[in-house]
């Protein structure tokens, strides 16, 4: 989510913005960026804490699903030398793997990051199978299967099945319960979710998620194998939708309700951009998947039936646009590493959805644009905490930054909602809760944002001392 941002319109970002983010306050700054360095110092600090824990050596390691995700996970592997096997249900799959996995490495000897031997080194450690049987003896096995419940179980009771006593079970899900993962399995201590950020092998971010049942062996043995990944581990609690993707759903939300009430989606990119997120809500949609957030909100629609959502998301994913991987979604794509263009088809569709659901158009300002989508995260990231699902504020902020293309200047969601303060941050979502047709139940403040604002206190309330 850090790679390089294209002009995708052609237009120049307001101005406003541009300038905020060239003469923002220089010791804020410097002070954001402080606190961003001492969380990930924390992070990293983690597997030294558990040093005198047990723990298992994790020699075989294998993955189950050779899509793009199981592919990025099986080059972060290699990418550090040690051997894994990627197991698919269809040839062609581990094929289209193995080919990509290639034509990276060719990229990266081509481009003069590594030598050929190296490249053909790291190609060697990948090796594929068809057949359970085949990594019966591995001590752990990460599934990356589609996210979908049902394809989960059938996943990990074959696993509980082959594998040998002693070995982990981890499950990539960004979106489903690990509780429910473990429910499949006769060996519930044994399970844990394990999420690489997308592309695996480059984004530094692995997020733990510890089930209930989670033996302690389990979990300090991911998070040193973390480690020796060169991930930056952040530890949460079982929680659907990890820390990232709580918090991520409800940014999301909100950027379609600004369609919906008139802004373009160019626009929302061009504005979030400018004030510093690597990626704008669409193009980050893009790039992810559209069919996967599409997936979330029809399990919400049942599970969830209070929380409102706009359907021109759902609109988009029925004429099978699904972003970057299909050539076509909130943008076009000429080609695998193309640059987003913007797309008329896209802006009809949009037209139609208001005339269909007669939305109330208004003048938004960029100002709102950043305060109804920031602070989506900020309120999202404090019912986390009211939840304990996050261990710390300054874990959240050290996913969103190393994860998600939160500006490091801005230190992340939780630090920024101090720095612009907590009262302002009410002020603002209760204006937002009050105003007609908004999603007055969302901008309801966290338990843990009235209290802090209550004890005149900061949500970060101390940095870490390593």
């Amino acid at each position: 989510m850090n790679e390089l941002r294209h002009d995708v319109c052609g237009e120049v970002a307001p101005l406003l913005y541009c300038l905020t983010a060239a003469l923002d306050d220089a010791s804020g700054s410097a002070e954001a960026l402080r606190y961003a360095q001492d969380c990930e110092a924390r992070a990293a600090y983690l597997p030294k804490l558990l040093a005198a824990a047990p723990a298992s050596a994790l020699c075989e390691i294998a993955i189950v699903g050779a899509g793009i995700i199981g592919t990025g996970i099986a080059m972060a592997f290699a990418d550090q030398g040690i051997p894994v096997t990627l197991l698919d249900r269809q040839q062609s799959a581990l094929d289209g793997a193995l080919s990509l996995i290639g034509e990276r490495y060719e990229n990266s000897v081509r481009k003069g990051k590594i030598a050929e031997e190296e490249g053909l080194r790291r190609m060697g450690l990948v090796s594929s199978t068809l057949d359970y049987d085949d990594i019966r003896d591995a001590d752990l096995v990460i599934e990356a299967v589609y996210e979908e419940i049902g394809t989960k179980e059938e996943v990990f009771r074959q696993l509980d099945q082959v594998l040998k006593p002693g070995a982990i079970l981890a499950t990539s899900t960004s979106t489903l319960d690990v509780e429910a993962i473990a429910a499949f399995t006769d060996r519930p201590a044994a399970v844990i979710g394990l999420h690489f950020v997308s592309p695996a092998h480059k984004m530094p971010l692995l997020q733990v998620v510890r089930g209930q049942q989670t033996a302690d062996d389990a979990l300090n043995s991911v998070v040193r194998l973390g480690q020796v990944l060169n991930k930056l581990v952040v530890v949460s609690h079982a929680a659907s939708g990890l820390i990232g993707n709580h918090l991520l759903d409800q940014y999301w939300r909100q950027a379609l309700f600004l369609v919906d009430e008139g802004c373009s989606v160019v626009r929302i990119d061009s504005v979030m951009e400018a004030w510093g997120m690597a990626m704008g809500p669409f193009r980050m949609m893009d790039m992810v998947g559209n069919d996967l957030h599409w997936a979330i909100r029809r399990r919400h629609y049942i599970e969830e039936p209070h929380l409102r959502y706009s359907r021109i998301a759902d609109q988009l994913c029925e004429l099978g646009r699904f972003g970057r991987k299909s050539g076509a979604g909130w943008y076009r794509y000429e080609g695998r590493e193309s640059a987003p263009y913007p797309d008329g088809a896209v802006d009809a569709l949009i037209r139609k959805h208001r005339l269909q659901t007669a939305a109330v158009q208004r003048e938004v300002s960029d100002e709102e644009i950043v305060n109804r989508l920031v602070l989506a995260l900020v309120n999202e990231g404090a019912r986390i905490l009211d939840r304990d699902s996050a261990l710390a504020p300054q874990d959240i902020d050290t996913v969103y930054v190393a994860g998600y293309g939160f500006p490091r200047f801005r230190g992340g969601p939780m630090y920024y909602a101090d720095s612009v303060g907590i009262d302002g941050v009410l002020d603002t979502m209760a204006q937002f809760a009050g105003r007609a047709g908004m999603d007055s139940g969302f901008w309801r403040p966290a338990a843990r944002l009235v209290d802090v604002a209550e004890k005149h206190e900061r949500l970060i309330s101390s940095k870490f001392q390593g």
